[in-house]
C-alpha cells in the first residue's frame, strides 16, 4: 500500500511575499514525505488555478503573474497520491502588493492663526501600499518622529504658535516599503492674522481720511471758495 502523503509546505521560491504590479512569481508545494507519483493543485480563495504531477517527492513549481489586485487572494496547495483519502493541504499564503505612494499634501483647517495659538497640519497620500510612514518638517528640519500609519488616513500634528519664527515654510514627506519611494509635500505656511488685521485697518483708515478730506473739499465749494472768488471780483 502507498504512504500517505505528510502536509505540504507552501512557500514563495524567492523567500518574499511582497510584489509589485505585472511581477512574475513562483510558488513551491512539497511534502516531505509519501509514496510518489503526487499530484499537486494550487488553489486560490478554494478555487482551482492550476494542477502539476511529479513522478517522485520533487517539488511542484507554480508561476504566477500579478496584474491585478485581485491576484493578492489567499492561496493554498494540495498534495495527492494513491492513498486513499481527499489528499492533504498545505498552510496559506498571501501576497502584499507594494504600490509606490503618490506625493502627499500637506493641509491645515486654517491659513491664518495668532501668537499664542494652537494649529494642526495633515499629511496624507492619497495612493500607494501601507503602511505609509510621514515625517513633518519646518524648512529642513524634522519637527516631529516618523508616524506610521496602518490605514489610508491623514497622519496629523499639532503645534503651538509661539513666535513669528514659528511661521516658516512647513512640509512633510511619505515614505512606504517600494524601494527608493519618497515624497514630498507642497509647502504649506500660516498668515500672522495679527499683521493682517492691522493692514487692513490702516488701510481702511486712510481711505476714510481721504474720503472726509474730499467731502470737506467738495462742500467747501460753494461755501468758500465760490464767495470769495466773487468778492475778489
Amino acid at each position: 500500500f502507498p504512504d500517505m502523503l505528510s502536509n505540504p509546505r507552501l512557500i514563495p521560491v524567492r523567500g518574499t511575499l511582497n510584489v509589485v504590479m505585472n511581477q512574475n512569481v513562483s510558488l513551491s508545494c512539497h511534502s516531505d514525505s509519501g509514496s510518489p507519483p503526487v499530484r499537486y493543485t494550487l488553489f486560490k480563495h478554494s478555487q482551482k488555478v492550476t494542477t502539476l504531477f511529479r513522478p517522485d517527492l520533487t517539488p511542484g513549481l507554480f508561476n504566477l503573474t500579478i496584474n491585478s489586485a485581485s491576484d493578492m487572494g489567499e492561496y493554498k496547495c494540495k498534495a495527492e497520491n494513491n492513498s486513499t483519502g481527499g489528499g492533504k493541504y498545505s498552510n496559506s499564503l498571501n501576497f502584499t502588493l507594494k504600490e509606490p505612494i503618490s506625493r502627499p499634501v500637506l493641509s491645515s483647517p486654517t491659513s491664518q492663526a495668532k501668537k499664542g495659538q494652537n494649529v494642526t497640519l495633515s499629511c496624507l497620500s492619497e495612493n500607494g501600499s501601507l503602511p505609509i510612514t510621514y515625517t513633518f518638517f519646518k524648512g529642513r528640519q524634522s519637527i516631529s518622529t516618523p508616524v506610521k500609519m496602518q490605514k489610508r488616513e491623514a497622519a496629523v500634528i499639532f503645534l503651538f504658535i509661539n513666535s513669528s519664527s514659528d511661521f516658516g515654510i512647513y512640509k512633510c514627506r511619505a515614505e512606504n516599503s517600494f524601494h527608493n519611494n519618497t515624497k514630498y509635500s507642497n509647502s504649506f505656511n500660516f498668515t500672522l492674522a495679527e499683521e493682517r488685521s492691522h493692514s487692513q485697518a490702516l488701510i481702511i483708515s486712510l481711505g476714510l481720511i481721504l474720503l472726509l478730506f474730499v467731502i470737506g473739499f467738495a462742500l467747501a465749494i460753494p461755501f468758500f471758495i465760490i464767495p470769495s472768488y466773487k468778492a475778489s471780483e
